[in-house]
C-alpha cells in the first residue's frame, strides 16, 4: 500500500513586511531565518536597498572535501545579503522570489571573518538585480555574485 505525504500547509504566521522583520531581528524580538542559524550567518545591517552579513569561517563546519570553504556557503551568506537588500526596499504588499544567482571565487578560505556588503545596481517594475561583494577580514576580496529577483504583488505575494 502506497501512502502520500499530505501537501504543505501554509504558516499560521502572520507575514511581517520585510523592513519591519529586520528592524525585529536587530532588536533581538525575532530570531535571525532557520537558514542564518544553521550555518551561522549574522545580519549586520539594511537599509535603502544595502545589506551587510558577516559568517566566521571554520573549516570544521563549513569545510569541503579539499578543507577550504564550500562555495555553497558563500553563496548563503551572500544570497541573504542580496535578499535583505531588496526586502529593505520593497512597498507594503510586495515581496520577491529569485530568478537567477550568480557566483564568482576568487580566492580560498578556511578562517576568517567574512563579510558580504550586498547592493541593488537595479530595480524596475518587476526585476530587481543585486549585486554582493564577500570579502575577508582583511578586506580582501573572495567572491563577487550577483542576483537577478522578480518583484511579486496581490495574489503572487500573498502568503511570502
Amino acid at each position: 500500500m502506497t501512502t502520500t505525504a499530505p501537501p504543505p500547509q501554509k504558516s499560521e504566521t502572520p507575514v511581517i513586511h520585510p523592513r519591519e522583520w529586520f528592524a525585529r531581528v536587530m532588536a533581538g524580538e525575532l530570531p535571525h531565518p532557520p537558514i542564518a542559524r544553521l550555518v551561522g550567518i549574522r545580519m549586520i545591517r539594511a537599509e535603502d536597498g544595502v545589506a551587510v552579513a558577516e559568517l566566521q569561517a571554520d573549516p570544521e563546519r563549513h569545510g569541503n572535501p579539499m578543507g577550504t570553504m564550500h562555495g555553497g556557503v558563500l553563496c548563503d551568506l551572500a544570497d541573504l545579503a542580496m535578499g535583505t537588500a531588496v526586502g529593505s526596499i520593497l512597498e507594503r504588499g510586495e515581496s520577491f522570489t529569485t530568478l537567477e544567482l550568480k557566483a564568482n571565487y576568487f580566492k580560498p578560505v578556511w578562517n576568517a571573518l567574512l563579510t558580504a556588503n550586498a547592493r541593488i545596481v537595479k530595480r524596475t517594475r518587476t526585476i530587481c538585480y543585486i549585486e554582493c561583494d564577500v570579502v575577508d577580514d582583511k578586506q580582501s576580496l573572495v567572491a563577487r555574485l550577483a542576483s537577478t529577483c522578480m518583484i511579486l504583488r496581490g495574489d503572487m505575494a500573498a502568503g511570502r
